[in-house]
């Protein structure tokens, strides 16, 4: 007999009173968490469809009363999102391309090739945790300025590079696969690398997009060190751009350039949403 208790008991669930109760209270809480999360969404979206009169009336319409897309092409013209987009684009790529390389490396060398003092070094990057990011903006700052790599996107790439909660992750990962695998890849002659390359890599699909997501959102939503690094306007990204520019122009604009900028994360997180959940997943569980 199963030992697992419920809010509902199953004699409860047996009858049919129970059932219906069980069903409708169940549909509402999905309702209207659903309608939680959307209705933002729905609120943005449409509300670049309304007349600038229209957004700021008291009080305010929940469908447009005249459907217009003028504020998505003008968004698109005016505040130049295409030349924005393409930067954030091309800062986000890097980043997650030089991330993806170097915390792979160190995670893989501390948690399989076990240098001298490894514990002390992981605990040292794990110790960068406890700093505010801000209290490092100004080092951060005077370290790329003296590179001179202002407006340049190697001010992004490179420190990126040092994320720690990445990093463990992806250590904690490497410790709980199969060692039996990475033994009979040693016996039948694989070195270090190729042992990184042909198994591991492999096998760590699911943290790898989790690791991927955590890179390239963190770069299209930041905002104070591309704003620091960044006084060209033409080489800003999207999240300073829309800042610098939305003192000259309408609401309806603003939010149909925010819906806009928007789209690739939300496209990103449905098209891997599936690596995601396997990646939370597996990090929890002992290979």
């Amino acid at each position: 007999m199963s030992s697992t208790r419920t809010l509902v008991s199953p004699a409860v669930l047996a009858r049919q009173p129970g059932r219906a109760v069980y069903w409708a209270v169940f549909t509402g809480v999905v309702v209207l968490f659903t309608l939680a999360f959307l209705f933002p969404v729905h609120w943005m979206v449409s509300g670049a469809m309304k007349s600038p009169d229209e957004v700021a009336r008291t009080p305010p319409t929940l469908l447009p009363e005249r459907w217009s897309t003028s504020g998505y092409t003008d968004a698109w013209d005016l505040m130049q999102l295409p030349t924005h987009l393409w930067n954030t684009v091309v800062q986000a790529a890097g980043a997650w391309l030089f991330q993806l390389v170097f915390c792979t490396a160190a995670a893989y060398a501390l948690s399989r090739l076990r240098p001298a003092f490894g514990k002390v070094i992981l605990g040292g990057i794990l110790a960068t945790l406890m700093v505010p990011a801000q209290a490092l903006v100004v080092p951060k700052y005077l370290t790329v300025a003296d590179l001179g790599l202002l407006n340049d996107p190697l001010a992004i790439w490179l420190p990126a590079v040092a994320n720690a909660f990445n990093l463990y992750l992806l250590k904690r990962f490497f410790d709980h696969l199969p060692r039996d695998v990475l033994e009979a890849a040693a016996i039948d002659g694989a070195g270090r690398l190729r042992t990184l390359w042909s198994i591991v890599l492999p096998l760590s699909r699911p943290v790898l997009g989790v690791v991927s997501i955590f890179a390239l959102v963190a770069v299209w939503q930041d905002f104070l060190w591309p704003l620091m690094v960044f006084s060209d306007t033409g080489k800003q990204p999207i999240s300073v751009a829309l800042v610098q520019l939305s003192q000259n122009v309408q609401l309806t604009v603003l939010i149909a350039a925010m819906v806009i900028a928007s789209i690739p994360v939300v496209a990103l997180f449905l098209v891997f949403q599936r690596h995601i959940i396997a990646g939370i997943s597996a990090g929890g569980s002992k290979g």
